[in-house]
Protein backbone atom coordinates (compact mmCIF):
# COMPACT_ATOMS: atom_id res chain seq x y z
CA UNK A 1 0.00 0.00 0.00
CA UNK A 2 2.90 2.33 0.69
CA UNK A 3 3.99 2.15 -2.96
CA UNK A 4 0.49 2.96 -4.17
CA UNK A 5 0.26 5.97 -1.86
CA UNK A 6 3.80 7.05 -2.85
CA UNK A 7 2.72 7.08 -6.50
CA UNK A 8 -0.31 9.21 -5.62
CA UNK A 9 1.66 11.67 -3.48
CA UNK A 10 4.93 11.97 -5.42
CA UNK A 11 4.58 10.77 -9.01
CA UNK A 12 1.29 12.30 -10.12
CA UNK A 13 1.78 15.10 -12.65
CA UNK A 14 -0.41 16.97 -15.13
CA UNK A 15 1.22 15.06 -17.99
CA UNK A 16 0.73 11.73 -16.21
CA UNK A 17 -2.87 12.62 -15.41
CA UNK A 18 -3.44 13.09 -19.16
CA UNK A 19 -1.24 10.23 -20.41
CA UNK A 20 -2.11 7.30 -18.12
CA UNK A 21 -5.89 7.35 -18.63
CA UNK A 22 -5.21 7.10 -22.39
CA UNK A 23 -2.73 4.27 -21.90
CA UNK A 24 -5.01 2.35 -19.55
CA UNK A 25 -7.89 2.52 -22.04
CA UNK A 26 -5.73 0.68 -24.57
CA UNK A 27 -6.02 -2.30 -22.23
CA UNK A 28 -9.79 -2.02 -21.67
CA UNK A 29 -11.31 -5.45 -22.40
CA UNK A 30 -7.98 -6.41 -24.00
CA UNK A 31 -9.05 -4.47 -27.11
CA UNK A 32 -5.58 -3.49 -28.33
CA UNK A 33 -4.33 -7.06 -27.80
CA UNK A 34 -7.34 -8.69 -29.45
CA UNK A 35 -6.90 -6.30 -32.39
CA UNK A 36 -3.24 -7.30 -32.56
CA UNK A 37 -4.14 -10.99 -32.52
CA UNK A 38 -6.77 -10.55 -35.23
CA UNK A 39 -4.49 -8.41 -37.40
CA UNK A 40 -1.88 -11.17 -37.29
CA UNK A 41 -4.43 -13.48 -38.94
CA UNK A 42 -4.19 -11.55 -42.20
CA UNK A 43 -0.64 -12.46 -43.35
CA UNK A 44 -0.28 -16.21 -43.67
CA UNK A 45 3.20 -16.19 -42.09
CA UNK A 46 1.91 -14.67 -38.81
CA UNK A 47 -1.18 -16.86 -38.33
CA UNK A 48 0.55 -19.19 -35.86
CA UNK A 49 1.46 -16.18 -33.71
CA UNK A 50 -2.11 -14.90 -34.03
CA UNK A 51 -3.46 -18.20 -32.77
CA UNK A 52 -1.02 -18.15 -29.84
CA UNK A 53 -1.92 -14.56 -28.89
CA UNK A 54 -5.66 -15.24 -28.98
CA UNK A 55 -5.34 -18.51 -27.02
CA UNK A 56 -3.11 -16.82 -24.44
CA UNK A 57 -5.64 -14.01 -24.02
CA UNK A 58 -8.56 -16.42 -23.66
CA UNK A 59 -6.85 -18.63 -21.08
CA UNK A 60 -5.58 -15.62 -19.14
CA UNK A 61 -9.08 -14.12 -19.07
CA UNK A 62 -10.62 -17.35 -17.78
CA UNK A 63 -7.97 -18.00 -15.13
CA UNK A 64 -7.55 -14.39 -13.96
CA UNK A 65 -10.86 -12.61 -14.45
CA UNK A 66 -13.35 -15.47 -14.16
CA UNK A 67 -11.71 -17.74 -11.59
CA UNK A 68 -9.13 -15.85 -9.49
CA UNK A 69 -10.92 -12.50 -9.14
CA UNK A 70 -14.07 -14.17 -7.89
CA UNK A 71 -12.28 -16.58 -5.56
CA UNK A 72 -10.09 -13.92 -3.96
CA UNK A 73 -12.67 -11.08 -4.10
CA UNK A 74 -10.24 -8.33 -3.11
CA UNK A 75 -11.80 -4.84 -3.03
CA UNK A 76 -10.15 -2.19 -5.17
CA UNK A 77 -7.98 0.49 -3.53
CA UNK A 78 -10.43 3.31 -4.22
CA UNK A 79 -13.06 1.40 -2.23
CA UNK A 80 -10.70 1.12 0.75
CA UNK A 81 -9.39 4.70 0.36
CA UNK A 82 -12.33 6.70 -1.00
CA UNK A 83 -10.59 10.08 -0.52
CA UNK A 84 -8.31 9.57 -3.55
CA UNK A 85 -9.72 11.28 -6.64
CA UNK A 86 -9.99 8.93 -9.62
CA UNK A 87 -9.05 10.11 -13.12
CA UNK A 88 -11.19 7.43 -14.80
CA UNK A 89 -14.62 5.97 -14.12
CA UNK A 90 -14.37 3.47 -11.26
CA UNK A 91 -14.02 -0.01 -12.70
CA UNK A 92 -16.38 -2.71 -11.51
CA UNK A 93 -15.40 -6.08 -10.18
CA UNK A 94 -12.65 -7.15 -7.88
CA UNK A 95 -9.03 -6.08 -7.83
CA UNK A 96 -6.82 -9.21 -7.73
CA UNK A 97 -5.27 -9.95 -10.19
CA UNK A 98 -5.18 -7.02 -12.59
CA UNK A 99 -6.89 -8.06 -15.82
CA UNK A 100 -5.25 -5.22 -17.76
CA UNK A 101 -1.83 -6.43 -16.61
CA UNK A 102 -2.48 -10.11 -17.24
CA UNK A 103 -3.91 -9.64 -20.74
CA UNK A 104 -1.21 -7.13 -21.69
CA UNK A 105 1.63 -9.36 -20.60
CA UNK A 106 0.00 -12.48 -22.06
CA UNK A 107 -0.23 -10.91 -25.51
CA UNK A 108 3.12 -9.11 -25.36
CA UNK A 109 4.99 -12.19 -24.12
CA UNK A 110 3.42 -14.32 -26.84
CA UNK A 111 4.39 -11.80 -29.50
CA UNK A 112 7.93 -11.72 -28.07
CA UNK A 113 8.16 -15.51 -28.32
CA UNK A 114 7.51 -15.26 -32.07
CA UNK A 115 9.01 -11.88 -33.00
CA UNK A 116 11.60 -10.33 -30.67
CA UNK A 117 11.70 -6.68 -31.83
CA UNK A 118 7.93 -6.11 -32.03
CA UNK A 119 7.66 -8.16 -28.84
CA UNK A 120 9.93 -5.73 -26.99
CA UNK A 121 7.72 -2.80 -28.06
CA UNK A 122 4.65 -4.75 -26.92
CA UNK A 123 6.29 -5.50 -23.56
CA UNK A 124 6.99 -1.79 -23.05
CA UNK A 125 3.32 -1.02 -23.79
CA UNK A 126 2.26 -3.83 -21.43
CA UNK A 127 4.43 -2.35 -18.67
CA UNK A 128 2.93 1.12 -19.24
CA UNK A 129 -0.60 -0.29 -19.10
CA UNK A 130 0.23 -2.22 -15.93
CA UNK A 131 1.76 0.85 -14.25
CA UNK A 132 -1.23 2.95 -15.28
CA UNK A 133 -3.47 0.77 -13.13
CA UNK A 134 -1.53 1.79 -10.02
CA UNK A 135 -1.17 5.41 -11.13
CA UNK A 136 -4.95 5.57 -11.56
CA UNK A 137 -5.49 3.99 -8.11
CA UNK A 138 -7.60 1.10 -9.37
CA UNK A 139 -5.14 -1.72 -8.50
CA UNK A 140 -2.66 -2.49 -5.76
CA UNK A 141 0.95 -3.24 -6.75
CA UNK A 142 0.41 -6.91 -5.88
CA UNK A 143 -2.59 -7.02 -8.25
CA UNK A 144 -0.41 -5.70 -11.06
CA UNK A 145 2.51 -7.99 -10.22
CA UNK A 146 0.30 -11.08 -9.99
CA UNK A 147 -1.54 -10.18 -13.18
CA UNK A 148 1.71 -9.58 -15.04
CA UNK A 149 3.23 -12.85 -13.84
CA UNK A 150 0.04 -14.76 -14.66
CA UNK A 151 0.02 -13.37 -18.20
CA UNK A 152 3.71 -14.17 -18.72
CA UNK A 153 3.41 -17.70 -17.32
CA UNK A 154 0.31 -18.61 -19.34
CA UNK A 155 1.74 -17.11 -22.54
CA UNK A 156 4.97 -19.09 -22.13
CA UNK A 157 2.93 -22.25 -21.50
CA UNK A 158 0.88 -21.68 -24.67
CA UNK A 159 4.01 -20.97 -26.73
CA UNK A 160 5.73 -24.06 -25.33
CA UNK A 161 2.75 -26.29 -26.12
CA UNK A 162 2.44 -24.90 -29.66
CA UNK A 163 6.18 -25.28 -30.20
CA UNK A 164 6.05 -28.93 -29.09
CA UNK A 165 3.03 -29.52 -31.33
CA UNK A 166 4.95 -28.02 -34.26
CA UNK A 167 7.89 -30.35 -33.60
CA UNK A 168 5.61 -33.39 -33.56
CA UNK A 169 3.99 -32.54 -36.91
CA UNK A 170 7.32 -32.09 -38.69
Amino acid sequence: MELLLFIQEHLRTAIGDFFFPLVTHLGDAGVVWIALGLSLLIPKKTRRCSLAVLISLAITFIVGNVVMKNLIARPRPFIVYPDIELLIAPPSGFSFPSGHSSSSFAAATTLFCFYKKPGIAALVLAALIAFSRMYLFVHYPTDVLAGSMLGIFLALAVCCILHKADKQTV
